[in-house]
């Protein structure tokens, strides 16, 4: 069993791509928030489709819903 270890690892000593390695963390953190954003975006407009009894289960007047779902994603 220790063979097989020694021969895994072997095959894993191959030198990494550093540019890639750096380069993905950075790709899915932006990635993420810009699915964040567009996220945001959607339960704001989501808002403006409510109904009045809808919004007042959730304790938001129809000013206060209208308001946000004008709102700019980035905000």
């Amino acid at each position: 069993m220790d063979a097989i270890k020694t021969i895994d690892q072997g095959c894993r000593s191959e030198a990494p791509e550093p540019a890639k390695k750096s380069f993905r963390p950075g790709l899915r953190s932006a990635v993420a928030r810009i699915e964040a954003l567009f996220d945001k975006r959607r339960s704001r407009l989501a808002l403006l489709d409510l109904t009045d009894e809808q919004l007042r289960d959730i304790g938001v007047s129809r000013e206060e819903a209208r308001r946000e779902g004008l709102r700019s994603f980035w905000e």
